[in-house]
């Protein structure tokens, strides 16, 4: 069985990647702090934490540190454990807080995205001056003590040009440090099934130690299938967006949507507006491959950066489904959280149909899984 792990976690792109592909597979840990900010003195508290004899006792004294520091609630755990099944209740609040130790020689797939605010165009572009930039050294921090067979890292393409490239060229000193065979490359969703327009670096790692082929990477775009309005309520109702042998199929069934996504006329002036004289965006509609999704898209922002839809007559933003579908969650994912949360957590996923990509051509180089999707 394939035993798997992922930091910065989010609503488990590779999870669902495994389960629409029918891949058995273990949860070792999963690890998000749902973007809650709290002011903890990590120089402090992780010797107390490496101190602690056990993996549920480092768990629940971080908990109990979150409780005190933020009343915030994890909705990002929330969603995690209403959709997947983690081994022993392995979900850890912090990554900077999280004893690789207690999993080495544990993971074969080890999985993580730091936070991509801090190299992204759309941000500062603080890099790895920001806060969130370094976490990137915990994803290698983590590697290095964990050892998985492969890793599987994420973050925005904006990396590889941040700082005159001068960033990628420290991140990938850290990658190659971990004697692991390394393969990156920027990947569109849109090349791998899911009518979106994503473009997000993926750095592939597999241990050298363990036999393999060379990896062909990136992985072979396939032909897309489906326009983004496929994907709509009105052309394929609830419960009909669905997955068969691992490729998404978006069934010819109408349905209806909640009046409450269709835009006022006060709305529509705003959102049909191409902004002002300092910042200024084509308005553009009805896309077959929609824009980049972000993670405030129901803020209902202006058209030339945000995705809206005619439906007959009338402009409509996405709901929160179709931002699942737009990443690649099939309708069997569960929503337990706000409406504001589900975008945030769909805007802040890794497309599933590029990590099945993804895994299926580690898994020419090496054989991480079996089964008819191998």
């Amino acid at each position: 069985m394939l035993k798997v792990a992922t930091v910065f976690s989010g609503i488990g792109a590779i999870e669902f990647a495994l389960k629409r592909m029918g891949v058995e597979h273990e949860i070792v840990f999963a690890c998000d702090n749902g973007e809650r900010e709290v002011n903890i003195d990590y120089v402090r508290e992780m010797p107390i934490v490496k101190s602690l004899s056990s993996p549920i006792e480092k768990r629940d004294y971080v908990a109990k540190l979150y409780a005190t520091a933020t009343k915030c609630k994890n909705y990002m755990e929330e969603s995690y454990k209403a959709n997947y099944d983690v081994k022993d209740g392995m979900f850890f609040q912090d990554v900077c807080l999280l004893d690789g130790r207690d999993f080495y020689g544990q993971v074969d797939l080890f999985v993580g995205g730091s936070p991509c605010q801090s190299f992204s165009s759309v941000g500062f572009e603080a890099g790895l001056d920001d806060t969130r930039g370094t976490l990137f050294y915990e994803f290698g921090r983590l590697v290095e003590e964990i050892q998985p067979k492969v890793f599987i890292y994420e973050n925005v393409r904006n990396m590889l040009q941040h700082d005159k490239g001068k960033t990628w060229t420290v991140i990938k000193s850290v990658f190659d440090k971990l004697n692991y065979d390394i393969k990156f490359d920027v990947l569109n969703a849109s090349d791998y099934g899911i009518p979106q327009t994503r473009r997000r670096l993926f750095v592939i790692g597999i241990r050298k130690d363990v036999p393999h082929e060379s990896l062909q990477f990136p992985p072979q775009p396939i032909e897309l299938k489906y326009k983004a309005q496929d994907f709509l309520i009105e052309s394929c109702a609830e419960g009909h967006f669905m997955s068969l042998d691992g490729n998404v199929v978006a069934e010819n069934m109408p349905g209806e949507i909640d009046e409450k996504y269709f835009l006022t006329p006060k709305l529509k002036n705003y959102v049909m507006c191409t902004g002002t004289k300092t910042f200024s965006t084509p308005i553009k509609i009805d896309l077959p491959v929609a824009r980049t999704l972000l993670k405030t898209m129901g803020n209902r922002h202006r058209a030339g950066v945000d995705n809206y839809y005619t439906v007959n007559g009338r402009i409509r933003m996405l709901s929160e489904r179709e931002a699942l579908r737009l990443m690649g969650f099939t309708d069997d994912f569960k929503q337990v959280v706000s409406r504001a949360q589900m975008y945030k957590q769909a805007g802040n996923s890794i497309v599933v149909d590029v990590m099945i990509a993804v895994l299926k051509a580690i898994n020419k180089s090496y054989k991480l899984y079996g089964g008819k999707n191998a």
